[in-house]
């Protein structure tokens, strides 16, 4: 298995675009999410793309072949609810292990595939670890402000299960993924230091926070540079923005965060703001125009697609992205 330190110092990697985008072009009807097994499940599970790898792995499989042959080297696995957290909304809780397990599988079968094709270009996968539906550090009711609906404890347990799952599934690399709460995030590594240190082994870890809007400030009311150190205690492989902002707005932190950081950068930018509809309008052909002013700046060493974008995206950001060489930073030995 190449290394993917030794692959960043090389090249650009490319990240797959959104999963949730591709899933709605199926039109899956509430019989197609409980398939077989859970056809007389007593809880509504239409819109639940996790649990997709269960009842439809066939689409979760075909969607990570079409990111890959569009050219991304890194696809996310199918779970960025999978937490007992967020399948508390399905009562689907004690799935949660196998959720994980047979979406990275299922993952990293299609990436071998593509690696055993072409050695050159290795395919990694990345275990999609979302944010959850709760906030650590803020309070839900605003006539409550000390209140909190999940503790620190709580989203720790719940990510170490997860972060378990996706190991023994198979992933290359694990990414804390869409922070808006910056404590939710420090749960997750914390629970990713402990799997770590009580297997023994070393896995690559990126974070990926959120900025919200044009305050530059993540939800929980951090700056660009707030957001960094506190996650910097840890040794990460990667750190950078996605999803809320299309790639132009997101321009301007990511250039404070390639300043301020010795880690590799990441960014997947959505295509473009919603619409009135909720739908993303930016074109293949717009968002690698926006992209290539990132490369040009050299402020980026993964790149890829949040809401919106589809493997026609992909295709054009790897396409702009083999142009130029990564961001350069210093290794240490």
């Amino acid at each position: 298995m190449s290394n993917i330190n030794q692959v960043l110092q090389d090249r650009i990697l490319v990240l797959d675009g959104a999963m949730g985008t591709m899933l709605q072009r199926y039109n899956f009807s509430e019989e197609d999410f409980r398939g077989e097994r859970f056809k007389d499940y007593p809880s509504p599970l239409k819109g639940n793309n996790d649990l997709l790898s269960l009842t439809q792995p066939q689409a979760i499989a075909e969607v990570h072949r079409k990111y890959f042959e569009a050219g991304a080297d890194i696809v996310e696995t199918n779970t960025f609810s999978g937490t007992t957290i967020g399948m508390a909304d399905y009562d689907m809780e004690d799935l949660v292990y196998e959720l994980n397990f047979e979406s990275a599988k299922i993952a990293k079968k299609v990436a071998d595939e593509f690696t055993a094709a072409n050695p050159d270009k290795p395919r990694f996968i990345a275990g999609s670890i979302g944010p959850t539906n709760r906030t650590a550090s803020l309070s839900p009711d605003v006539n409550r402000p000390e209140f909190r609906a999940v503790t620190f404890e709580e989203l720790r347990v719940a990510y170490k299960q997860q972060v378990e799952a996706l190991i023994d599934g198979g992933v290359d690399l694990l990414l804390v993924e869409t922070v808006f709460d910056t404590l939710n995030a420090k749960a997750a590594l914390f629970a990713i230091e402990e799997v770590k240190e009580e297997r023994g082994i070393d896995i690559p870890v990126m974070v990926s926070g959120t900025i919200t809007d044009a305050s530059g400030r993540t939800l929980s009311g951090q700056t660009v540079e707030a957001f960094l150190t506190s996650i910097s205690h840890i040794p990460l492989l990667s750190v950078g923005f996605n999803c809320a902002l299309g790639a132009d707005q997101l321009q301007p932190y990511l250039r404070r965060l390639a300043n301020e950081t010795e880690f590799f950068t990441s960014a997947h930018p959505n295509a473009g703001l919603p619409n009135a509809f909720g739908e993303y309008d930016q074109t293949p052909a717009q968002m690698q125009v926006l992209i290539e002013n990132y490369l040009k700046d050299g402020l980026i060493n993964i790149i890829g697609g949040c809401c919106g974008t589809t493997p026609e995206h992909i295709t054009a950001i790897a396409e702009v992205a083999s142009k130029y060489k990564p961001r350069k930073i210093e290794v240490s030995e």
